[in-house]
């Protein structure tokens, strides 16, 4: 477990240092002025030279990054370029939002992947069939596309759940669940496919293996063949698959709280990217990376634990 945790630190160091600085980079390459964002089309040019040169946009791109870089690594992310308020507290403010939507399509994707996989593998034929058909249209619909119909169908026409907005939690739970409904079917129901393909296959390849048919010669029961050791051994690659569908569904939520107004990290990075609020762009990027970083982590640890062989 020690060699796993120090693989990951020295992969997520340079990781993490080549994203801010892509981001930075990108960010700053951006057609615009922040300084003339800030005042309006009607700021003459002193009064934006003189606004940049208050907020270091004057200095070179290297000078910079190393002044948000060094600030960082104290724990200072700095302030938005545009409002003034420190993006620490506008991240904090709009994790929960993003962390609700991701692990609501996390679970989504989980339960109802593996029972469909599980399901098509044990009685084939046309779920099987459907299932492969499922994983096809769910990679190849567009996640907007499909955001759009849902919000047609059960906030237009049946107005069953909000078109938008978020309702936190400590606020009201049922209306913290009915806001995140639509936007979590969205992330959630797409990726959906990829889980189920991978569970039916890992499901049908440990069915042909001799241990199976000891177990059932034995009469061990039914249910416990399937769960408790068809599945467990079949659950590393789909711990894998699940671990790339969680890295995708970050980029997916810039979407999802777009289209449904959700005061999350994605909509607060599209925002900052408009403006060139290069400091809160950097601070959403380097949240998302550290999650996606961790949750890396988090998968090596659980297949070490699912097979033996990757311990020794």
């Amino acid at each position: 477990m020690h060699r796993i945790l120090f693989r990951w630190l020295v992969g997520a160091v340079p990781v993490v240092f080549g994203v801010t600085v892509l981001t930075f980079v990108l960010t700053s390459l951006v057609p615009g002025d922040p300084g003339r964002t800030i005042l309006g089309a009607n700021a003459s040019p002193a009064q934006v030279k003189v606004l940049d040169a208050q907020l270091g946009l004057d200095h070179p791109l290297p000078v910079r990054y190393w002044d948000w870089l060094t600030a960082a690594l104290h724990g200072n992310l700095g302030d938005s370029i545009t409002s003034g308020v420190p993006v620490s507290d506008q991240l904090t403010s709009r994790l929960g939002t993003t962390l609700s939507l991701i692990g609501g399509a996390i679970l989504v994707a989980a339960v109802a992947g593996v029972a469909l996989g599980v399901l098509s593998a044990l009685k084939g034929g046309w779920l099987g069939r459907a299932v492969d058909g499922i994983a096809l249209v769910g990679l190849a619909v567009p996640n907007f596309w499909f955001g759009l119909v849902l919000m047609t169908a059960f906030a237009v026409r049946l107005p069953l759940f909000p078109v938008s907005g978020y309702v936190p939690f400590t606020d009201s739970p049922v209306q913290w669940f009915e806001s995140l409904v639509l936007p979590v079917l969205t992330l959630g129901v797409p990726a959906t496919a990829p889980v189920a393909k991978q569970t039916r296959d890992g499901v049908l390849t440990q069915l042909d293996r001799e241990y199976v048919r000891v177990l059932r010669a034995r009469g061990v029961p039914e249910r416990s063949v399937i769960f408790r050791h068809v599945l467990r051994n079949a659950a590393a690659p789909i711990v894998t698959v699940l671990g790339v569908v969680v890295v995708t569904l970050f980029g997916g939520t810039v979407l999802a709280e777009t289209l449904f107004v959700m005061p999350g990290l994605g909509g607060l990075a599209v925002t900052a990217a408009q403006t060139q609020d290069i400091p809160t762009v950097q601070g959403v990027a380097l949240v998302f990376t550290v999650t996606v970083m961790l949750i890396n982590l988090l998968i090596e640890v659980v297949y070490a634990m699912l097979n033996p062989k990757v311990r020794t």
